[in-house]
């Protein structure tokens, strides 16, 4: 299914022209629902604290998760006390509900479950995004809220917006769902606080984010850290996000030898004896987003490689400056 949907946005597949129509349907029907809240017939709830949206106009991973990490870390050491909301991609969520470190993927999301247990953050998933934020501020201490996605959902009023966008594969084809992968068309990137890039280059106005390899741990919390994967070993690697090519690319450049690839669809749920016939008794090297899927079946030869998110330092100052101001203000 991905493999068709990279041919369809990012290749140039001639089959964009006949969803063209149903492009033009989800423009009208986006731009209405726009319209209303821009006319006050729909009401942006406004919180007590900052919001931050860390988001994007195109649809699969572009680099969110790690940037929210980025951002909790950038925050506390600020002295503030962010908590983060998410939607919960991929599970039944029945309203609103707090993330716990012991939470598994399949019950509050891969990336919630990944934020939280990376940085132990006070996290409330569900669709309605101001409900979730509510729970935070009831149930938890924090003064600064980190919407992870949510771009789009105008019903939770926001003072800063940051959008991330894949530098390699910016706006594919540059139509809208379902022709192409965008949620919005690029000229939404007019209104938005800062305009994040993830790998390519950023352009003139664009603020660079690299995405740096930062230790091999073991998916298995039973397994202690020895014996990681080495550049003399050839690697099974594998991937279900929204750009595996990226995570193969990291590999290779740091110099390890992929003997296989294998490409899963973003949000994939895994089985034990799936990923044991990939294996087939070889290091098996994922993404840090996958490994919160196979910890329960892991074995003691698969790894995952955490990565650190690193912008520049006229960007943080920008952003901290522009909180003290919503802080002081509030």
């Amino acid at each position: 299914m991905q493999s068709w949907v990279n041919k369809l946005w990012y290749q140039g597949h001639p089959l964009r022209f006949v969803l063209w129509p149903l492009a033009l349907l989800f423009s009208a029907i986006t731009g209405f629902r726009r319209l209303l809240f821009r006319l006050g017939l729909k009401k942006a709830i406004k919180l007590p604290v900052p919001v931050i949206i860390v988001g994007n106009i195109t649809v699969g991973g572009s680099g969110k998760t790690p940037t929210v990490i980025y951002l909790i870390e950038l925050l506390r050491k600020h002295g503030l006390k962010p908590g983060v909301i998410s939607r919960g991609y991929g599970v039944e969520i029945d309203g609103v509900r707090a993330v716990l470190p012991e939470d598994s993927a399949d019950t509050v999301g891969d990336e919630p479950s990944m934020i939280v247990k990376r940085t132990q953050v006070p996290m409330v998933v569900g669709a309605k995004r101001v409900d979730a934020a509510n729970k935070l501020l009831a149930e938890f201490d924090v003064d600064i809220i980190i919407s992870d996605d949510g771009l789009q959902h105008y019903q939770l009023a926001r003072d800063i917006e940051l959008v991330i966008l894949d530098g390699e594969r910016r706006f594919g084809n540059g139509m809208l769902l379902p022709a192409g992968p965008l949620r919005e068309g690029a000229w939404r990137l007019q209104s938005v606080d800062h305009i994040i890039v993830n790998g390519g280059r950023a352009l003139q106005g664009e603020v660079q984010m690299t995405l740096h390899p930062s230790a091999w741990l073991p998916v298995s919390s039973q397994y202690d850290a020895g014996g990681s994967p080495t550049t003399d070993s050839p690697l099974v690697a594998m991937a279900g996000i929204g750009n595996p090519q990226r995570f193969f690319d990291t590999l290779t450049a740091q110099g390890y030898q992929l003997e296989q690839t294998q490409v899963f669809d973003d949000h994939s749920t895994y089985s034990e004896s799936v990923l044991n016939e990939l294996a087939r008794g070889r290091i098996l090297a994922m993404t840090e987003k996958d490994a919160v899927k196979c910890r329960d079946f892991a074995k003691d030869n698969w790894w995952y490689l955490a990565v650190d998110a690193k912008l520049s330092a006229s960007f943080d100052q920008q952003l901290l400056a522009k909180i003290d101001r919503l802080v002081a203000d509030k």
